[in-house]
């Protein structure tokens, strides 16, 4: 990670570091990158450490600054920004994390678009007319993941309608999560070639908050052994959806 880079990811997290904190990440990356070669792998490794432990402090800061203390008037974009801190310590600390270790210095933290209200919109969901049989969604393994259509989730953004397929798991009970794969025109420029996921918790209403802010890639991104279905081709948004999960700067992967 570049010191830009750095700066932006602290900035979208709603940091404000001091100069010297930045300037030291940026220092310790280019020792790593200048000396490791003549004075051996453990000043990698130790620079690495010292990195991540310092990612570490930079991510507790901002649950401990944004869920630490009452929050008057916390709005959606609060929520947001609290959400990422606490998925990139996960990522970071858990035994379960989908990105290797020998990765997470390049994963992490995760690019982000930066909040923005207008990709938060309502949505209506309208059931099946009649029961469907499973849909085979294939995926990035060359499998075959069998899907229980939900219904499509109907929408408008930016003064226009559209729609996306929504699933649930074979097997899941009425009540659990919606699965809603998508790709737009983002897709293998700024985002994941193979698109991006929203989870939705189910709402016996059939109304729902559309947030694209949480819109995630898939944990074959970090890991190519993870299983992940493609979005259909009905979930091809003719529109360019930069909020959510993005590619790094600089970064784009074309099919």
């Amino acid at each position: 990670m570049e010191e830009s880079e750095f700066r932006m990811t602290t900035a979208a997290l709603g940091l404000r570091l001091k100069p010297t904190v930045v300037n030291t990440v940026a220092s310790r990356r280019q020792v790593t990158t200048d000396t490791a070669s003549e004075r051996g792998g453990y000043l990698f490794q130790g620079v690495r450490e010292e990195y991540m432990s310092l990612l570490r402090l930079v991510l507790i800061t901002v649950l401990t600054t944004h869920c630490g203390a009452p929050v008057s008037n916390p709005t959606p974009l609060d929520d947001i920004l609290e959400a990422r801190a606490s998925k990139d310590l996960a990522f970071l600390e858990s035994k379960s994390s989908p990105v290797p270790p020998n990765l997470r210095e390049d994963f992490l933290p995760l690019s982000y678009f930066e909040p923005d209200q207008e990709y938060i919109v309502p949505a209506v969901l309208r059931p099946p007319e009649t029961v469907q049989v499973p849909i085979e969604m294939p995926t990035s393994t060359g499998k075959i993941r069998p899907m229980q259509l939900a219904g499509i989730l109907e929408f408008s953004l930016k003064g226009k309608p559209f729609q996306l397929t929504c699933f649930l798991e074979v097997g899941s009970r009425e009540g659990e999560r919606l699965f809603v794969p998508f790709t737009d025109l983002t897709t293998g420029a700024e985002t994941y070639v193979a698109g991006r996921y929203i989870d939705l918790d189910w709402k016996t209403t059939g109304l729902y908050e559309l947030n694209f802010n949480m819109a995630y890639h898939p944990y074959c991104y970090y890991d190519e052994r993870f299983d992940c279905p493609y979005p259909p081709y009905e979930n091809r948004l003719n529109v360019a959806i930069r909020a959510g999960e993005k590619l790094p700067v600089g970064e784009s992967i074309v099919p």
